[in-house]
């Protein structure tokens, strides 16, 4: 009988009968084998400690989370001859007993991993920890010793040393070794209460990828533990839940402070970002949090002054501001300077101070003087640029970590200013604004220039949106104002000029004589005698590459 070439239909068996179909699971998902003898080769032997300086019974709240349970990591890795830990979790691999009764009846000693060249294991002492040779460690070690010397109870587990390895490169050298302890059957871990469900948390999460946790300060107890054990995977899905609940500053500032190896750090890396942008975001306007931002710590004041939104009258009070903060959190000289050099001078963008100010950071005794000359230096020749390289050398910076060449949305608007002693006192200002900041001044709103100094005597010039002299349509108008101080008057006699197409020079609009006093302001109210408009036009003449660019000149005239 001639075969017939259609192929035979064989049965698909589910290999794991006592689980649902694997159709319907992950591929990942090794959650049937948690704890599964038949699925396992070692035997997890956690022996539970009291928790060692953490009083209270939980955390609540994130400052008694930070308190009782954020440890740095260089505290809790170390290596000798006799065992391994990580953490508050001592590795402990013990010899194959046929009995596991007879493993618990000893779980108060504490046995020892041997290397080569260790004592054979009738010469090692098991409850005696060989201690580094520094003073300071030793005397760490012995009253950790001493904190840990009662094992509350002992959980075991069973668990897939292929599985593990996979999963993390920690268990991973744990297994392939080479030495003795990696071809035991039993593996003894020794954690405190405080991290328990944390670490059996994490376990299952390395079979199932998912977490029982999730409240705020469980997610961070695992993430720590997932950090201690190399979990990276962990780590990550950590951050994301973590950046799916509610945020509050004080959150924040603890994601920005949780400790983390350089090799995982980029694992959490989506949750600093977020707690940096929920920080600037939350203190963008600083002159209403003046006094919160003053008390927060060197991660916090980092992120919200790296912030280009951030609303501030200009980059002087960004200086100040970090002075102060600097003096308040460092009164010792020394101190001060070092973290101004190595962290807080990049916070301050000098190339938009203004020169009044900047002459002032030469002469602060806060600062290095060669980091003074350096960052003075450094910002007078950016104000000496043309705009194309200036907006070259921003546009360097723009993915960079430091911005210093990026403008801010300051209140106040950056000017260049050339002064003149001789033959009159005299200065000529430039002020930019692009087409955006205009076009949001309609219809009656107005912008302020950063002051300039004329005389010893403050000015500013500010372009408004306002209606014309017959009150018939909006128009751009410029004014020039003197800051009060006191009762000082003098005669300034004053030009204001705009760069047009075709020819793209500055062309005269207005000029005139003015005494100034205190508070006293003159200027044109509709500089180019032109409707609001034509102004803002896409064909307007006097924007160039989408910047309106103005020159203030002001004399005085003895």
């Amino acid at each position: 009988m001639k075969e017939s070439n259609r192929e035979m239909e064989i049965p698909r068996m589910n290999p794991f009968p006592n689980c649902s179909s694997s159709s319907s699971r992950s591929d990942s998902d090794f959650s049937f084998a948690f704890n599964n003898s038949n699925f396992s080769d070692r035997e997890l032997r956690i022996e539970i400690l009291p928790d060692f300086n953490i009083p209270g019974d939980g955390c609540t709240t994130f400052s008694d989370w930070a308190k009782n349970r954020k440890r740095p990591r260089r505290d809790y890795l170390r290596k000798d001859a006799s065992e391994v830990t990580v953490g508050r979790i001592t590795i402990c691999n013990i010899p194959d007993m046929d009995d596991d009764a007879a493993a618990c009846e000893n779980h108060h000693l504490e046995a020892t991993a041997m290397v080569e060249g260790s004592p054979p294991d009738d010469e090692v002492n098991p409850g005696r920890v060989a201690k580094p040779c520094d003073a300071a460690a030793e005397t760490s070690d012995t009253a950790l010793e001493m904190a840990c010397s009662t094992v509350l109870r002992v959980e075991i587990l069973h668990i897939s040393s292929l599985l593990l390895a996979a999963k993390s490169p920690f268990f991973y050298k744990l297994f392939s070794n080479g030495m003795r302890e990696s071809e035991q059957r039993h593996v003894t871990l020794r954690i405190h209460a405080s991290e328990e469900a944390a670490f059996i948390d994490l376990l299952n999460f390395m079979y199932s990828r998912t977490l029982t946790a999730t409240t705020h300060t469980a997610l961070l107890d695992v993430l720590m533990a997932a950090d201690k054990f190399e979990v990276a995977s962990c780590m990550r899905y950590c951050s994301k839940l973590l950046r799916k609940l509610p945020m509050t500053c004080e959150s924040a500032l603890l994601y920005l402070d949780l400790p983390s190896t350089v090799l995982m750090a980029g694992a959490v890396q989506p949750l600093t970002d977020a707690a940096k942008q929920f920080l600037a975001t939350h203190y963008k306007d600083v002159s209403k949090f003046q006094d919160e931002v003053l008390n927060l710590p060197l991660a916090g004041i980092e992120a919200v002054l790296s912030s280009d939104d951030l609303q501030i009258a200009s980059e002087d009070a960004v200086y100040d501001l970090v002075l102060k903060w600097a003096r308040i959190h460092y009164p010792k000289l020394e101190d001060r300077r070092g973290i101004l050099s190595s962290q807080l001078e990049y916070l301050i963008r000098f190339p938009y101070m203004s020169c009044r100010k900047l002459k002032k950071v030469l002469s602060c005794s806060d600062f290095d003087p060669e980091v003074s000359s350096k960052v003075v230096l450094e910002a007078f020749f950016f104000k000496a640029e043309v705009p194309y390289c200036q907006k070259s050398l921003a546009a360097e910076e723009a993915s960079g970590a430091h911005r210093r060449f990026l403008e801010r949305a300051y209140k106040y608007r950056p000017v260049k200013v050339v002064e003149f002693e001789a033959p009159h006192r005299q200065c000529i200002v430039y002020l930019d604004l692009k087409r955006e900041e205009c076009a949001h001044l309609f219809p009656s709103g107005r912008v302020y220039s950063q002051a300039f100094h004329l005389g010893g005597q403050g000015f500013f010039l500010s372009a408004h949106c306002n209606m014309d002299q017959q009150s018939s349509f909006h128009c751009f108008g410029l004014f020039l104002g003197m800051q009060e101080k006191g009762s000082v008057s003098f005669v300034v006699e004053y030009e204001f000029a705009a760069r047009s197409k075709p020819s793209e020079d500055y062309t005269s609009k207005y000029k005139g004589n003015y005494t100034f006093t205190g508070g006293k302001a003159v200027g044109y109210r509709n500089l180019f005698g032109i409707p609001w408009t034509v102004f803002v036009a896409d064909e307007s003449p006097f924007f160039i590459n989408g910047v309106l660019h103005l020159r203030a000149e002001l004399t005085i005239r003895r």
